[in-house]
């Protein structure tokens, strides 16, 4: 699976950022990677918890195919393979840290009885 082209993404900016991270585990891959930096797979499975291993195969595969992670296998035996951000998946960060920011509000909105 390649890229998606500019004449198949959504004309709406906001549209566009969820096709490329609109799921849980989308959102808390980005976080672990900005977070931690580079990872391995086990890493980022414990690290994400209640996620198989399909399913965070094909997401990796997907943010790979939209140029947000990285994926480098190293020739050893055996194979070691590690996850990053590209340098376009360390531009969602200020994403992320909105976000967190809003969580954080909502949860002191919460605590303070004013829902």
């Amino acid at each position: 699976m390649a890229a998606p082209t500019l004449e198949e993404l959504p004309a709406c900016p906001v549209e566009t950022t969820l096709s490329l991270i609109g799921n849980k585990w989308q959102v808390l891959i980005l976080r672990d990677l900005v977070l931690n930096g580079t990872m391995r797979f086990k890493e980022l499975q414990r690290s994400i918890g209640k996620i198989s291993q399909k399913v965070l195969t094909s997401n990796l595969r997907t943010m790979e195919d939209a140029g947000l992670v990285h994926r480098e296998v190293f020739p050893e035996v055996p194979p070691r393979v590690e996850y990053s951000l590209t340098e376009t998946g360390r531009t969602l960060k200020p994403v992320l840290d909105a976000l967190w920011e809003w969580g954080e509000g909502y949860k002191e909105t919460l605590r303070a009885g004013k829902l």
